[in-house]
């Protein structure tokens, strides 16, 4: 079993995600202790297998389907070689800047001949944007941030968003400033299925999905707003400013970017699917799904499940988001699975990556 259900069906020559938007906090809590240990990671852009290497595992596999996204994590490798660390986030977009071509010039220096090719097609983006603003998702925000926005929210409260408060005082803000008539009218229309399917993710993503993007989306934004602190979310940073403000994700934080840099040798990087490593026959302890239940029919979800487990050691977690189509331990093999009930209502209460309605960690029974 090595293809993907939905490598039939989606697109994988462009960036789909040039920075991660989940959040390796609770990622990276929830895999517990992976000392010493074989981890398996979807790349995206790169950012939680690289926060991974904070676990201090022996190796960790990262996959995907997407040449273009396996370049982003080869260029995040190169970065974390060469620049500093203020030099490495003015060239994610983090922070503004004036010199990325130069800094990008500098990391491809560093890097192999395609890896190279590939960026230099997008050179012109990343001086503008960042490195993490030239993919199709960040795209689609910096749409709406740019012309929609301002039809809606004035700088002034979009500035307010972000001034830390008690959640008492985030609940009346959104209320009353936040969450007005316009705002709503732009949420059912920009991210409806129609709209998100043709600008933001791939449609195949939402084959297997019921419901409405839209009211999903609006259920995840209060949770941003009111339920944790929107001043430390850099993902609703970038979605309504564009760069992260005064927080960062976890793998590109000051405090962990020597320690990456030193375990850089420790990523194996694979282009292909979590099917094909599960075919080689390797084993691991621990398992960042990101999403990818969600792309399966319940049918495909219940075969590769059943596939990871048999990669799985003793005591394995697998570790996954659901954001619209709910995806959980399917019922032929629960007897093998506890589901880590307090660990994931921990994780779930701090999640800065809002979009997703449940977080889900099950560890493999001895």
């Amino acid at each position: 079993m090595r293809s993907s259900e939905i490598e039939d069906k989606a697109d994988f020559d462009h960036i789909r995600y040039a920075q991660l938007w989940e959040d390796a906090d609770v990622l990276t809590a929830a895999l517990g202790d992976c000392t010493g240990r074989t981890l398996v990671s979807i790349c995206s852009a790169g950012d939680n297998a690289l926060a991974m290497l904070t676990l201090d595992p022996a190796r960790v596999v990262v996959l995907d389907l997407s040449p273009a996204q396996i370049a982003c994590l080869k260029l995040r490798i190169a970065a974390y070689k060469v620049l500093t660390h203020s030099e490495f986030i003015e060239l994610t977009g983090s922070r503004p800047s004036k010199r990325r071509l130069a800094l990008l010039n500098r990391v491809l220096e560093e890097t192999d001949e395609e890896t190279n090719a590939f960026w230099q097609t997008l050179a012109s983006e990343v001086d503008r944007h960042g490195i993490g603003g030239v993919g199709k998702f960040e795209r689609y925000f910096r749409i709406f941030r740019t012309w929609l926005l301002p039809l809606v929210h004035s700088r002034r409260t979009v500035d307010d968003v972000f001034t830390p408060r008690p959640p008492d005082a985030r609940e009346v803000f959104f209320d009353t400033r936040f969450n007005t008539f316009r705002w709503r009218l732009l949420l059912n229309t920009f991210f409806s299925r129609f709209v998100m399917g043709r600008m933001g993710r791939d449609s195949a993503f939402f084959d297997h999905v019921d419901g409405s993007p839209a009211q999903h989306v609006a259920r995840r934004l209060r949770h941003a707003g009111v339920a944790t602190d929107p001043s430390q979310n850099p993902y609703l940073h970038w979605i309504l400013k564009g760069t992260h403000g005064d927080a960062l994700p976890m793998a590109w934080r000051p405090e962990h970017y020597e320690i990456i840099r030193s375990r850089l040798d420790r990523l194996d990087i694979r282009l292909g699917s979590l099917e094909a490593f599960i075919s080689t026959g390797e084993k691991a302890s621990g398992f960042n799904l990101s999403d990818i239940f969600e792309y399966m029919s319940p049918e495909t979800f219940k075969q590769v499940y059943g596939a990871i487990l048999s990669a799985a050691e003793p005591n394995a977690r697998l570790v996954y988001w659901n954001m619209m189509a709910p995806r959980r331990v399917p019922a032929d093999y629960r007897d093998r699975i506890e589901t880590l009930t307090e660990i994931e209502t921990q994780q779930k209460a701090r999640d800065l990556a809002f979009f997703y309605s449940d977080f889900v960690v099950e560890e493999v029974r001895p």
